[in-house]
């Protein structure tokens, strides 16, 4: 099953009095999920021929009626587009161009990313020097870069978003039903023709939906609309989900259909955004409570951080189980049995508490001032593209030190163009919000 990966809107220059606390809450909130989540799909055992990596949620019956409510990825998006319209905003009225904007949130994405694939390329070259079997050195590059889809991803609908943003502001509804015929028509075309290919485009096309919906909600336009017309849309949404897996149309599995995603993952997204927009007043009530916002604040600063050095440490942890094991010093019970299940708490807290310890430790990267971004329109398609370029290649072969250091140069190339000057000069640096994942 392909890891999620969650997962931001970045802030980048977003006064405190725009932001919305229920927001940061779910932004905080479902970040969690995604870390927990990914614990239990970390499944360790000692097979016959040695260690055994497995989802231990892959497969399972149970697991398709919980993957309606721990499938985030189309909140990530909702919350993302949300944030993105309103620092947009905030830099239209500070008087940055679409240019700048796009090169600021290539460096804010970038920053963090290229500091981990090069520690993860390293630790991986060390592996096989030590002489740690090749399998296990590529099993492990394999799992961490599984999230990193999102990356690729998300920076390229954010390299669209003022493109996308000045669609909404001038034709919303036209805009929105373009992407959703786009999205019907890939999945058709996909079905039809058996090119499973064609699906990919809806990397492109589900997101950037996804996204917009966000601007609606940022506009006030969702909230506009009654309770019962948002529980309308949101119950109407599911029920045609929920009829067009029961027919075999997509998985019912929201996880199995997540890539390439599909229009059901857009269903699930109107569903999730009706929930939402509900809560609102809700949220902004427990956000406003001392420990919780203190928390998600803490959370939020170092978003982008967690979520890519969350699976690197899980990792290493079943690593640590495994080596253990092997020496008889801790138990490792096969994944979905009683024993596993009982021991998953500790399990999960574990993994939350030194991902937390290694996020403090790293999320300097995250939160450091930076370079003045390039108001050129070339550099900053060139930075997108470079970024892109440097996620997909540790996608399409898992991270392994080749790959590490062929995207490290493209993400470097990609950080100098989003640079005024480009890096290696002498920069102007400016303090600006951290990243933020889109709940994410």
């Amino acid at each position: 099953m392909t890891t999620l990966a969650p997962l931001q809107a970045i802030s980048t220059g977003r006064q405190r009095s725009s932001r919305d606390a229920g927001i940061d809450l779910v932004r905080a909130a479902s970040l969690a999920v995604v870390v927990a989540l990914h614990s239990l799909m970390v499944g360790i055992s000692l097979g016959p021929n040695g260690a055994v990596f497995e989802n231990a949620a892959e497969g399972h019956a149970w697991f398709v009626p919980v993957s309606f409510f721990v499938q985030v990825m189309p909140l990530f998006f909702i919350v993302g587009g949300f944030s993105t319209r309103l620092a947009y905003r905030s830099a239209r009225s500070r008087g940055t161009g679409p240019a700048a904007f796009i090169a600021g949130r290539v460096q804010r994405l970038l920053g963090p990313a290229i500091v981990m694939i090069a520690v993860v390329g390293a630790s991986l070259l060390v592996m096989t020097i030590a002489g740690i079997p090749s399998d296990m050195v590529a099993e492990a590059g394999f799992r961490i870069s599984q999230p990193l889809w999102f990356l690729g991803v998300y920076l390229g609908i954010q390299a669209l978003a003022p493109a996308m943003i000045a669609g909404h502001e001038r034709a919303p509804r036209l805009m929105l039903g373009l992407l959703a015929l786009s999205v019907v028509g890939v999945d058709v075309a996909a079905a039809t023709t058996g090119i499973g290919g064609i699906a990919l485009l809806n990397l492109g096309f589900v997101w950037l939906l996804v996204q917009q919906l966000g601007f609606w909600l940022a506009d006030g336009s969702i909230d506009s609309l009654s309770v019962g017309a948002r529980a309308f849309i949101g119950i109407g949404a599911l029920a045609v989900l929920l009829a067009v897996t029961a027919a075999g149309i997509y998985p019912a599995n929201m996880y199995a259909g997540l890539n390439p995603p599909s229009a059901a993952l857009v269903l699930l997204g109107i569903t999730q955004l009706a929930a939402l927009s509900l809560a609102r007043p809700w949220l902004r009530r427990v956000a406003e409570r001392e420990l919780v916002r203190e928390v998600a604040s803490w959370i939020n600063g170092r978003s982008m951080t967690i979520y890519l050095w969350h699976m690197p440490v899980l990792i290493v942890l079943a690593a640590i189980g495994l080596v253990g094991a092997i020496n008889g010093v801790l138990p490792l019970p096969d994944p979905g049995t009683g024993a596993w299940w009982a021991t998953r708490p500790l399990w999960i807290a574990i993994a939350f508490a030194v991902t937390a310890i290694v996020s403090q430790l790293t999320g300097r990267w995250e939160r450091r001032a930076m370079p003045t971004p390039t108001a050129s329109t070339r550099r900053a398609v060139v930075a997108s593209i470079a970024g892109v370029l440097g996620a997909v290649v540790l996608l399409v072969s898992g991270i392994t030190v080749v790959t590490a250091i062929v995207s490290v140069l493209l993400m470097r190339v990609a950080l100098s163009n989003a640079t005024n000057p480009p890096l290696g000069g002498r920069e102007r640096y400016q303090r600006v919000m951290p990243a933020h994942l889109p709940t994410a």
